[in-house]
C-alpha cells in the first residue's frame, strides 16, 4: 500500500496515449492563459481609448479638428475614433460632390460607420471563439484520456490472479489525472469567455450609441451652408 501516488509519478507512469492527452491539454491550457491575458489587456486599452476620444468629442472641439486628429492617429486610435473618422470621411466626400440631400448624406455616413463598426467588432471579438472551444472541448479530451487509462489499467489486471485495491488504485488514479487537467484547462477559459463577452457587449453598446449620437449631430449640421471644415 506504500505506493507513490503523487501527481508527477502518476503522469510519468501513465500509458503513452494518456501522456499525449495530458501534454495536449497542458499545451491548450498555456495557450488559453496567453489568450486570456492578451484579451484582458486589449479590452482595457480599447476601453481607455474610447473613453478618451469620447471626452474629446463632447468637450466642444470642432468636428474638423477631431477628424484631423483621428486621421493622424490612424490605427493607434481606438475603435470609436476610427468609426468617427470613417463617417466623417464619407460625409466630406459627399459634400465635396455638392450633394445636399439630407438622406443621401446621412445614409452614406451611417453606412461607412456601420462598416467600420463591423470591422472593429471583429477585431475586438477575436480569440473569443478559441476560449469557447477550449471551455467546451477540454473536459471531453480529458475524459477520453481517463477512459483510455482505465481501459488500459483493467487490461493489465486481467493477467493477475488476485486483484486488490492496491493494484487497481494506481491505474485509475493516473487515468483520472487527465480529467483533472482537462477541467483545469476548461474552467478558466469558460470564466474568461463569460467575462469578456460581457465586456464586449458593453463596448458594442457604447459604439452603437456613439453612431446614433454622431448621426444626429450630422443631421443638425447637414443643412448648414458652410463647408464641413467649418463645422
Amino acid at each position: 500500500m506504500n505506493q507513490d501516488l503523487s501527481i508527477l509519478h502518476l503522469v510519468l507512469n501513465a500509458s503513452i496515449v494518456v501522456q499525449l492527452v495530458m501534454l495536449l491539454l497542458v499545451s491548450i491550457s498555456v495557450a488559453s492563459w496567453a489568450a486570456i491575458f492578451r484579451k484582458l489587456f486589449a479590452l482595457k486599452k480599447v476601453k481607455s481609448l474610447n473613453e478618451g476620444f469620447e471626452r474629446d468629442f463632447w468637450s466642444g472641439n470642432s468636428l474638423n479638428d477631431l477628424f484631423l486628429a483621428a486621421t493622424k492617429n490612424g490605427r493607434d486610435g481606438g475603435p470609436m475614433e476610427r468609426i468617427f473618422a470613417s463617417g466623417m470621411r464619407e460625409y466630406q466626400k459627399l459634400r465635396e460632390r455638392r450633394i445636399s440631400d439630407t438622406g443621401t448624406l446621412l445614409d452614406g455616413a451611417r453606412r461607412a460607420m456601420r462598416a467600420s463598426y463591423q470591422r472593429e467588432m471583429d477585431s475586438v471579438e477575436s480569440q473569443l471563439s478559441f476560449l469557447a472551444t477550449v471551455g467546451s472541448v477540454s473536459p471531453y479530451v480529458g475524459l477520453f484520456g481517463t477512459v483510455w487509462g482505465i481501459m488500459h489499467a483493467f487490461t493489465g489486471l486481467a493477467a493477475l490472479t488476485q486483484v486488490t485495491l492496491a493494484t487497481v488504485a494506481p491505474g485509475i488514479a493516473e487515468a483520472l489525472v487527465a480529467t483533472a487537467i482537462g477541467l483545469f484547462a476548461a474552467i478558466p477559459a469558460v470564466v474568461a469567455y463569460n467575462r469578456f463577452a460581457r465586456d464586449i457587449d458593453r463596448v458594442a453598446n457604447g459604439l452603437e450609441t456613439f453612431i446614433e449620437e454622431f448621426s444626429n449631430i450630422l443631421q443638425r449640421n447637414v443643412g448648414a451652408s458652410q463647408s464641413p471644415s467649418g463645422l
